[in-house]
């Protein structure tokens, strides 16, 4: 997940909303494709196709190809018929399941949230499972699963599934599945040891949905000084995406106005709201900045 961001997305807030690599498309796709490429990117043996295979199965191959190639062109539709498509031609198909599982969950990242139209939160579950079931050594099948877990409310559970990832020391992504323990440790408002979660997350320095979330974790504990400098760490990782993490400019924004750097804040609201004034954090934002801007006229004066 750097994903292009692996997320949580957090996943992505989940998942977070926090991709925003591709700016022609709308702030949906970009945290849904990114959540996608994430839960990919560093698992070649997940998403790559078979060398040798029966006739069906390349069948299935070729649908679960296509479901990819189509998804990250933003046709979120298409792309899970071809997935589907996959499943039922060879239904023990772990990759195939997984990536049923990443289009329906891809759904449930917009500004909507779970109660999106198209968001079949359970189906995302039942296929993160299956896939699970299909082929236990699909790690981050696994990890998709704790997330799909952590935006349903089921932190616990969560890091039940999560825990044996972070100390699997094959697990190229382990990163990543610290990052979603200490998240469903947010949530469940254990501060310390999400700090202690998040702080193992971030030991991949280009993890800004990791620096997001130990940003969260300090603010919650009112460290604000902490969560100052992981905001900022967040939004200086040299990527596109994280760069455009609106959540993390509009957190340091709030940390500012609370440590009184008003005009810090401003800049920082500014930011958020520019990069997409019509999100919960840019309404937010821009209501902010308003707000700020009045005060710091009056100060000036």
């Amino acid at each position: 997940m750097d994903l292009r961001l692996r997320m949580d997305a957090s996943l992505f807030g989940v998942f977070l909303h926090p991709m925003q690599q591709f700016p022609s498309m709308s702030s949906r796709h970009r945290a849904a494709i990114s959540f996608a490429g994430a839960i990919c990117s560093l698992a070649a043996v997940a998403c790559g196709g078979s060398q040798t295979a029966s006739a069906p199965a390349r069948q299935a191959e070729a649908e679960y190809d296509m479901a990819r190639e189509v998804f990250y062109r933003g046709d979120w539709r298409v792309a899970l018929d071809h997935a589907r498509r996959s499943v039922a031609l060879d239904p023990q198909n772990a990759k195939a399941l997984y990536f049923v599982s990443v289009v329906h969950a891809a759904f449930c990242l917009g500004d909507e949230g779970l109660s999106a139209p198209d968001c079949k939160i359970a189906e995302a579950e039942l296929y993160a499972r299956r896939s699970v079931d299909a082929d236990a050594k699909l790690k981050d099948a696994k990890n998709l699963l704790g997330q799909i877990l952590i935006l349903r409310g089921q932190n616990q559970e969560a890091m039940t599934v999560l825990k044996p990832l972070t100390e699997d020391p094959s697990y190229i992504a382990s990163h990543l599945a610290w990052g979603n323990y200490g998240w469903a440790q947010v949530q469940l408002g254990d501060y310390d040891g999400a700090i202690r979660s998040l702080s193992q997350a971030v030991v991949q320095p280009k993890f800004c949905v990791g620096y997001f979330r130990l940003g969260v974790a300090y603010s919650k504990k009112g460290d604000l000084p902490h969560a100052g400098e992981s905001f900022t760490r967040a939004i200086e990782v040299d990527s596109p995406d994280c760069k455009a993490m609106q959540q993390a400019w509009q957190s340091r924004g709030e940390v500012r106005e609370q440590s009184q750097d008003l005009r810090g804040a401003l800049s920082d609201f500014k930011r958020c709201t520019d990069l997409g004034p019509k999100t919960p954090s840019g309404v937010a934002c821009s209501a902010r900045a308003v707000s700020l801007r009045a005060r710091v006229t009056t100060e000036s004066t």
